[in-house]
Formats: C-alpha cells, sequence, structure tokens
C-alpha cells in the first residue's frame, strides 16, 4: 500500500538526520544503514514490480546529500528470511548494483547469504568498484546469522583480506548480534574482543612473503608458511596488547561485567 511505503520513506529519512546529528556531535561519521525484509513466502509471478518500487523508495530517501563527515548510507541485501523463503525484494545482486551506480556503501552481513557462501571471498570483488564498505560481522548457525562472534575461520578469513588487500581504511566494521540468552554486556565485549584478536592475527602475518610466493608461483612454500602460521603464539601477543593498554587480560573482563550485573542491571529487573 502506498501510504505503508511512504510512511517507511519518511522513517529512514528521519533515520538519516538521526545519524548526520550523531556524527556531528561526536566528530566522527555514523552509518546509517538500510535493510529492507520485503519477500515472499513462495514463488512470485512478479519479480520486477517490487524491485522497481524498492528503487523508487531508495531513491527518494537519498535524494537529499548529507555531508559525508557527518552520515554515511549503506543499503544491506539478503538471501532469504522468515516468511521470504522463496524471494528477496533486496537481494545482494540488486543492492551491489544500486550502490554501484548511486555511491553508496554496500553492507554484507555474513549471515545474510548461502550457509556455504562467505563474505571474505567478496571483499576483494565488491571493493573493486566501491569506495568502502560497511560489514556486519555475525556467525550464522543454519538459517540465523545474529549469534556472538566468536573466533571463526569465516572470521580470520574476512580480517586476513583486509589486511591483505590493505582495505582497512576502505571498511567499516560493525557487529551484528542478538541473543537474550546471556549477558548483552558480555556478547558485546566477547564479540569485540574476537574481532580485535582475528585483526591482530592477520596483522601479524608476513604478508610481503606470502604474496611473494603468490606472484613467484611457489605455492607448496605458500601453503607450508600458511600452516606454520596456525602454531604460532597469538595468546600471547595479545595478551601482551591488552596489558599495554590496560585492558583486561584473558578472562577478567568477566569480573568487571559481573559487578555491572549486581549493580545496574540488577536494578532494572
Amino acid at each position: 500500500m502506498p501510504v505503508i511505503r511512504r510512511f517507511w520513506v519518511e522513517h529512514c529519512l528521519a533515520c538519516r538526520k538521526i545519524g548526520e546529528h550523531f556524527g556531528r556531535q561526536l566528530g566522527t561519521p555514523a552509518v546509517t544503514n538500510i535493510w529492507i525484509p520485503d519477500g515472499f513466502k513462495d514463488t512470485p509471478a512478479d519479480r520486477k514490480t517490487p524491485r522497481l518500487l524498492l528503487k523508487e523508495s531508495l531513491d527518494q530517501i537519498l535524494a537529499e546529500k548529507i555531508d559525508k563527515r557527518y552520515n554515511l548510507d549503506a543499503i544491506e541485501g539478503k538471501l532469504f528470511g522468515l516468511g521470504s523463503e522463496s524471494y528477496v525484494v533486496g537481494s545482494h545482486e540488486f543492492y551491489l548494483g544500486y550502490a554501484i551506480a548511486n555511491k553508496v556503501l554496500l553492507c554484507l552481513d555474513a549471515g545474510h547469504f548461502h550457509p556455504t557462501e562467505v563474505i571474505s571471498d567478496k571483499l576483494s570483488s565488491v571493493l573493486t568498484y566501491l569506495d568502502e564498505i560497511l560489514l556486519h560481522v555475525s556467525r550464522g548457525v543454519r538459517w540465523d546469522s545474529d549469534h556472538v562472534v566468536t573466533l571463526t575461520d569465516e572470521l580470520q578469513a574476512i580480517t586476513q583480506e583486509l589486511v591483505r588487500g590493505n582495505y582497512l581504511q576502505r571498511v567499516h566494521i560493525g557487529l551484528d548480534f542478538f541473543d537474550a540468552s546471556i549477558n548483552r554486556v558480555a556478547a558485546w565485549v566477547i564479540g569485540s574482543r574476537n574481532v580485535l584478536r582475528a585483526l591482530l592475527l592477520a596483522l601479524l602475518e608476513p604478508v610481503d612473503q606470502l604474496r611473494a610466493y603468490d606472484q613467484s608461483g611457489d605455492f607448496t612454500s605458500r601453503l607450508a608458511l600458511l600452516e606454520e602460521l596456525k602454531g604460532l603464539p597469538l595468546g600471547a601477543v595479545w595478551d601482551y596488547f591488552c596489558l599495554e593498554r590496560g585492558m583486561p587480560v584473558g578472562i577478567s573482563f568477566m569480573d568487571e561485567i559481573r559487578q555491572y550485573e549486581q549493580q545496574e542491571l540488577a536494578k532494572r529487573q
């Protein structure tokens, strides 16, 4: 219905203004991400019209230019969802094309693709055509993406791509998760520390040596070095990194979280 569509267009317009206000106050650009879960449970006869309507709505939302010092606009696709198993209007291909054509950030969510599909393999492709992107680093479990970030192989692959491709200044990393079964502060801390740990692991790699093996065709030495890196003492470097910056070492961060839980969170019951 046009009235419902207009409501959400105005909602997105307001969100962009809120993002701009945050950016002005904080002195760093906010990222306002647009994700719209439109779709169909069963196969539609007309795939074209909903996508033309989505493009029209996005054009209205993004028509007003906002200073990129204060707000960056991002758009996020998805493969499927509950109630939209057969067709999602805002697919990856739709938003990739829109982002390239309109010079906005493309958001890649680690859990919004097929379970056998990974975003680490997409980074070098999309960053060939886009100046910047947004990442929603999450952990997929079967069909649901929003689990607390753990130090998985895919998380390490994502940060390796960011470092090896020299993309760190062009990628905005955000965590995307919700889990009401555990302490929410702990979820945020655990996820954030895992992303930082994965970045550290990637930064410790001898990238120039690996690239030299690639370029010379010495794939045997490349494999040998990549496997050898897995046994290096990341934990000791990570602990020293935390200690040097006055951050909790090991699981000691849980002491502060439990104290906060008792002093503050318990009052909200």
